[in-house]
């Protein structure tokens, strides 16, 4: 079995007890578990004169190598470009959308200080996955030091159309490097079809009926790998957790209310001010939801340096103030809104005796806590998933109930729907949700990605380049 060589720009290193992680790290790390292999990235720490040596450590049969980054490295490719720039582009908000040729060449330049470290560690017959939108250029950057390994990338986050992709300075020079690696993994249909669109009418490049893009020096396969959990480890967690202090704590101060659950990191593509607002124009539409159902948001910091992130925790302050100073009573709050983030164990606790799961991000590569709130469920007695249609997950799990998050109104009766469904509707719904959520698992997310990758071996390495 070859070695897979995973790369992302933050490594997620073991630690016990650690706060729930984004959908990259949970979903790596249930794809790699029992598998092995080597996870390279960012430590997580910025230091004043960072080494190009990386730091390893092994833990579950992973290897663990990384290399911390200096300050300015953090300002101009991390929060600059990365998360300043790439970020709202790919995420449909382009009114957030800044740009500095000093930030993209700082991402171009950790790019290759990313590659100058990984090369000593790659053996001859690995296979590299490469993950998410800070490392779009690897690849080419590794060929340029001589790898010849075959190098796989997946995008977790949405890709948006052509047009949309134009407005980004030096387009066509970014995204004509994904043409480097030799398999180029999306979330969606949707997704995939953006990029070959892109590759059609940016660049200039052929595409095959069968997806693959024909560049100057290989033949690139793209395909649809839609990111998955572990579902019934998933399941064995959050049976064991709702029994734990913290789960009984929160079922103790709801006196018997229904619980409508969201989880989220604080970002503002998660649509969090629309929920709010939806939340409040449910007690004003449906006055007898006043005192017998609360709204627990958890809502980890994410980003903080970025004045958009912190402008988006104000405004939310502000909206559950308003709503909570207009209809909470002395004996109860209407939303309970946390911002910090909490571990696993006690996360799949409050899926559990959730009885709504509110998840619609105004746009989202995929979103797992999707799949883990409907995973951790009681099938006796289950949940109702609330999505958004422009969730990733939504193409698979479509028997939830489906709502715009731009609708405020309609965002609103989606929850009374979801309140009052008869058990029997909720499990038939429940049932569908999970079947789909085991068939896309994990596993076969890997397995799928890492056959596609070796399966390109066969494709020559020079092709006919563009027209």
């Amino acid at each position: 079995m070859k070695r897979i060589v995973v790369v992302s720009n933050r490594v997620g290193l073991p630690a016990p007890n650690s706060e729930s992680s984004g959908g990259l790290v949970t979903g790596v790390h249930a794809a790699m578990r029992g598998r092995g292999g080597l996870w390279f990235g960012w430590s997580g720490k910025v230091t004043p004169s960072p080494s190009d040596a990386p730091e390893i450590v092994q833990a579950a049969g992973i290897d663990y190598a990384t290399i911390d980054l200096d300050q300015a490295a953090y300002n101009e490719y991390y929060l600059g470009f990365a998360n300043g720039t790439l970020w709202p582009l790919c995420h449909f908000r382009l009114g957030l959308f800044e740009y500095e040729r000093t930030q993209a060449e700082a991402y171009e330049a950790a790019n290759e200080r990313f590659a100058r470290a990984l090369m000593p560690l790659l053996r001859p017959d690995d296979l590299v996955w490469v993950h998410d939108y800070h490392l779009i250029p690897l690849a080419c950057a590794l060929r340029r030091l001589g790898c010849q390994q075959r190098i796989g990338f997946f995008l977790h986050i949405p890709l948006p159309p052509p047009r949309a992709l134009a407005i980004l300075p030096r387009h066509k020079e970014l995204f004509s490097s994904l043409l480097d690696y030799d398999l180029v993994g999306l979330q969606t249909v949707e997704d995939a079809d953006a990029l070959r669109a892109f590759c059609r009418q940016n660049l200039g490049h052929l595409v095959m009926p069968d997806g693959t893009l024909l560049g100057p020096q290989r033949r690139t396969a793209t395909g649809v790998f839609p990111i998955g959990i572990d579902p019934q480890a998933q399941q064995r967690i959050a049976v064991k957790s709702a029994k734990l202090s913290t789960t009984r704590r929160l079922l103790d101060s709801l006196g018997g209310r229904k619980l409508i659950l969201g989880v989220d990191r604080l970002d503002y593509s998660k649509g969090l001010s629309y929920r709010f607002r939806a939340f409040g124009r449910l007690l004003g539409a449906h006055p007898e939801w006043r005192s017998r159902v609360t709204y627990l948001q958890i809502a980890a910091p994410s980003r903080i340096e970025i004045a958009r992130y912190r402008e988006a925790r104000l405004e939310l302050e502000r909206q559950a103030g308003r709503i909570n100073g207009k209809y909470a009573e002395f004996d109860w709050v209407p939303i309970r809104y946390i911002n910090r983030g909490f571990t696993p164990k006690t996360l799949a606790g409050f899926y559990r005796v959730a009885q709504v799961g509110l998840v619609t991000p105004l746009r989202d590569g995929m979103n797992l806590v999707a799949k883990e709130y409907v995973a951790s469920q009681n099938a006796a007695d289950p949940g109702v998933l609330v999505l958004s249609p422009f969730a990733g997950a939504a193409a698979e799990l479509d028997s939830a109930v489906i709502a715009n998050p731009f609708d405020i109104d309609a965002l609103a009766e989606a929850l009374h729907t979801a309140l009052t469904m008869p058990v029997e509707a909720r499990r038939e719904r429940w049932a569908a949700l999970h079947a789909a959520v085991e068939h896309g698992n994990a596993e076969r997310w890997q397995q799928s990605f890492i056959a596609a990758l070796e399966g390109v071996s066969a494709l020559p390495r020079a092709a006919t380049a563009s027209r």
